[in-house]
């Protein structure tokens, strides 16, 4: 097992990467669990890997609550019925959450466990590669609105990630490639040797080599953990994270986040940022198209050519990211190095959107 450290003063957790870790009685006993545990899965991995971390909880008061698989559970009304579990179960402020499932998962925990009874614990138990890279690491959490992606939500770090690399064996290999979009934003935005280790490895990441999994979760952490330990609460170098973003989110809200996956629109967000990075003389055409081919050989689309330019950019306009009436991207100055930009202009952005949709 591998154990990091997010380090946030009395906020701080451990991230545990290793195989088989879900069912292995010390992963539990080494975390600070409460008495009294709700595990929130989906009805998918909950076939899975429910038995056994109930299992593995059978000395704990513990119950299960489902949802229905998909960011469609990614809403309020589903944030209540967690909290209706809560009270079901008797739940105090001594109680802990469990998030055993992707990102819909851990994102819509962590804010019911902000919210009830104004904040209780947390863990999470990441299922998918793209939880395990990114979402179930800094606490971000929250739900969908209508007019945009997790405007509503709240800071809540866990009290301890859990990665069990094993769970990945279940993954279909969409989710498998939806989950490496963000590996490859990770390594754009902070680290060109691991960018330049994943052009090398990559096909075996997607055909699930254990070993090349387990570096690429490990170093995706590594960074992740180290840019939130000095930037909580995204007012600096945590914005460096949100690298594709602006577009893919873009890309969901038009689709009604029902067709594209999250990984699958940050894969055609990252090559959108490139060519807008490469429109204002900071990326040149080679790099662009190492990034292109990049997402490419990770089974990802790179472009949105259903959709209209003049949708995308309106969706932009909701984007929780953007203050006073400025757009703001995260773009590069070269693989491994990004940096903020909230004076692209107008024209440019409605030609590098004209590139890559319809």
């Amino acid at each position: 097992m591998i154990r990091l450290d997010v380090a946030l003063g009395t906020r701080s957790y451990p991230i545990q990467i290793g195989s088989g870790l879900l069912d292995l009685d010390a992963t539990w006993s080494a975390l600070p669990l409460s008495r009294k545990l709700l595990v929130v899965t989906d009805d998918n991995v909950a076939q899975h890997y429910a038995d056994m971390v109930l299992a593995a909880l059978r000395d704990h008061d513990v119950a299960l609550h489902s949802v229905e698989p998909g960011e469609g559970s990614k809403q309020l009304s589903q944030v209540a019925r967690v909290i209706d579990a809560l009270i079901a179960h008797g739940s105090r402020r001594d109680a802990m959450l469990i998030a055993l499932g992707g990102g819909v998962v851990g994102d819509l925990t962590g804010f019911a466990a902000a919210c009830y009874l104004r904040g209780i614990a947390f863990v999470q138990v990441p299922t998918t590669l793209l939880a395990q890279v990114d979402s179930s690491v800094g606490g971000k959490t929250g739900v969908n609105h209508p007019q945009g992606k997790n405007l509503i939500g709240a800071f809540h770090q866990p009290a301890a990630v859990v990665i069990d690399t094993r769970t990945l064996d279940t993954l279909s290999d969409r989710e498998l490639s939806a989950g490496l979009a963000e590996v490859i934003k990770t390594a754009l935005l902070a680290d060109a040797h691991f960018f330049a280790w994943l052009e090398e490895h990559m096909s075996a990441l997607r055909a699930r080599d254990a070993d090349a999994l387990a570096h690429a979760i490990r170093r995706c952490c590594e960074i992740k953990a180290d840019v939130v330990s000095r930037d909580e609460r995204e007012r600096g170098e945590r914005m460096l994270l949100n690298l594709g973003h602006t577009f893919g989110h873009a890309i969901e809200s038009v689709t009604g986040y029902a067709q594209w996956l999250h990984g699958e629109a940050v894969g055609t967000g990252l090559v959108m940022a490139a060519d807008l990075s490469r429109r204002r003389g900071h990326l040149s055409d080679d790099d662009v198209a190492r990034v292109r081919d990049l997402v490419h050989a990770a089974g990802l689309p790179t472009d949105a050519r259903a959709l209209s330019a003049d949708e995308v950019c309106r969706a932009m306009g909701h984007d929780k990211k953007f203050q006073h009436d400025r757009r703001r991207f995260i773009l590069l100055h070269e693989p491994g190095r990004a940096f903020v930009a909230d004076d692209v202009q107008q024209p440019m952005l409605m030609n590098c959107l004209a590139e890559f949709c319809a």
